[in-house]
């Protein structure tokens, strides 16, 4: 599933139809096309949701598992979502689409997303304070909390602050917590960065390895927290928190 940094990529990709009047819409989903034909409507992110806005609606972009977008290119398959342009064309591929009615800014905070410029972390961390009983792997997870963080941020993060994934949050000092706040929006960024370069999986220092960078010992694999959602760590750095 792509996480955050990736969605701002799509942003971006895409960004020379941002505000261009849309001439036709076709697509394999259940939405009526002429409302969007003849708009122009602008892109934004929030997490992992892609979002055309509309003066008085949005199409929200989820791109799941497996989705997928071209630029001015078809696959053998037909797409979701696809956008005609004067200069050109966007198909979304295997992705869920959903219309949200009315202003944007009363479905998202924006302040949530942690690649957003309202980023806001004393909120995150007062939501933290309430849910101490929570697994730190679960809460970094949370989308009301941490918007785009998926598994990969989760695991390098935690990785880089030295907590184990398995933490209790009610039981993590809070100069580590501030720590996994930081980097959160640090690692995001750096995430970003290394994508646009292609280099992203080279600079992954937890995730999908196998042996502890800093300790020589095995890189531990396992289904963490409450949805059994993928984690990498090492019990040896990372300290367990319960």
């Amino acid at each position: 599933m792509p996480e955050g940094p990736s969605i701002v990529i799509l942003k971006e990709d895409v960004s020379e139809f941002d505000g261009k009047k849309i001439l036709s819409a076709t697509g394999a989903t259940d939405l009526d096309f002429s409302r969007l034909e003849n708009k122009s409507p602008k892109f934004r992110t929030w997490g992992k949701h892609f979002l055309i806005c509309f003066d008085d609606f949005t199409v929200r972009i989820h791109l799941l598992m497996f989705g997928t977008y071209l630029i001015n290119e078809t696959k053998h398959l037909v797409p979701k979502l696809s956008l005609h342009y004067k200069s050109g064309e966007v198909n979304f591929y295997t992705c869920n689409i959903k219309v949200l009615e009315g202003d944007i800014n009363d479905h998202y905070k924006w302040d949530e997303d942690v690649m957003d410029d309202k980023w806001n972390t004393r909120k995150a961390r007062n939501k933290l304070k309430k849910i101490p009983d929570t697994l730190i792997c679960d809460a970094l997870l949370d989308q009301d909390i941490f918007a785009g963080v998926g598994n990969i941020i989760k695991s390098e993060v935690l990785y880089r602050v030295r907590i184990h994934p398995e933490s209790i949050i009610g039981k993590i000092p809070p100069k580590k917590i501030t720590e996994i706040l930081n980097e959160a929006r640090n690692y995001s960024y750096d995430f970003l960065k290394w994508k646009k370069k292609n280099v992203l999986k080279k600079n992954w220092l937890a995730y999908a390895k196998k042996v502890c960078l800093r300790c020589d010992l095995p890189i531990i694999k396992k289904n963490t927290g409450k949805n059994s959602r993928r984690s990498f760590y090492c019990e040896n750095c990372q300290k367990l928190h319960k």
